[in-house]
């Protein structure tokens, strides 16, 4: 996306950085909060279905027409894909491992860019940088998953909950891909709505498939729960995505990148304050590690992005 050769005002950017650093860092425990009265999938499906009709009534009202039917079906399976496949595995483990653990993990997602991203290997395959960080970065999750298991023994599903956070984490990145290249004359806006639509009514098969509706009824979903819901809907959903999206026409993207290192922290702290959560002493050197390896992956990007300013 092109920068905007208009200079935005200062206290926007910072308000759209405070947004993707800490509004996105504390979904992680708004879905825990969610998760005291919906089942995974049944919580996801609600926020996908909401957050989608209000942005294709904005759509609609401004008078956007739907993308042709083939766009239309490349974005409904990124969706999938990424809301599903990655947000709904999420959702899933955190039954399981902290809001913290799963935003650490999470946070090793451009490494499976990297390696998923086919037809862009010869050039990140051919720096030092790039090569170094995605070794390390790998040996970071490793080290997280083998000391977080080691040093948490309460449930057996704990290290199936962490595999599944990077299964989730792959299939986002498919998802992303795809989506790349199918984006079309719609508007960001209207392509976000049929993925969020897509995903919801793919949510819904899952949790009717799992049986996630056996015994769950609305009335008794607690008042935390429905506010978790709610923060996930409004600030998740829409307003840090949106912010998310204006960044990237104003700032350039090596800046904005770097709420990959600030998420996890924000979503660790948070637990601990608000939900009491641990992240075991082993963990932290996993964290460390992982973060060491994206900064490193992200060399050329700041690099270029530095030089372009200087220019």
């Amino acid at each position: 996306m092109t920068i905007s050769s208009t200079p935005p005002s200062r206290l926007l950017i910072i308000l759209a950085f405070f947004a993707v650093y800490f509004i996105w860092g504390s979904t992680y425990l708004a879905v825990r909060f969610g998760l005291t009265g919906f089942p995974p999938f049944i919580l996801v499906a609600l926020r996908y279905i909401v957050a989608g009709v209000l942005m294709l009534a904005f759509c609609k009202i401004k008078g956007e027409s739907l993308p042709a039917l083939k766009l239309l079906g490349r974005q409904s399976v990124s969706g999938i894909l990424m809301l599903v496949g990655g947000t709904g595995m999420v959702a899933w483990a955190e039954q399981y491992i902290t809001s913290g653990q799963v935003a650490v993990l999470i946070a090793a997602q451009p490494l499976w860019f990297l390696v998923l991203d086919k037809a862009n290997w010869r050039n990140y395959f051919s720096n030092k940088y790039i090569i170094s960080g995605l070794l390390i970065g790998f040996v970071g999750i490793f080290l997280f998953m083998k000391l977080g298991h080691e040093e948490v023994k309460e449930s057996s599903m704990n290290l199936i909950a962490m595999i599944g956070v990077q299964i989730g984490a792959m299939l986002w990145v498919v998802g992303s891909l795809i989506t790349k290249n199918s984006k079309g004359s719609s508007s960001v806006i209207m392509n976000s709505s049929i993925q969020l639509l897509a995903a919801s009514l793919f949510s819904i098969l899952v949790a009717l498939l799992a049986g996630e509706h056996r015994g769950f009824s609305f009335g008794n979903v607690p008042m935390q729960a429905w506010l978790g819901v709610a923060f996930l809907i409004t600030f998740g959903s829409l307003v840090a995505y949106l912010a998310y999206i204006w960044l990237l026409g104003h700032v350039a993207p090596a800046l904005i990148s770097t709420y990959t290192y600030v998420n996890p922290v924000v979503a660790v702290f948070l637990g601990w304050a608000l939900a009491h959560e641990k992240l075991y002493g082993g963990q932290f050197i996993g964290l460390a590690v992982i973060l060491i390896g994206i900064l490193l992956v992200n060399v050329p990007s700041y690099r270029k992005a530095i030089s372009s300013v200087g220019n």
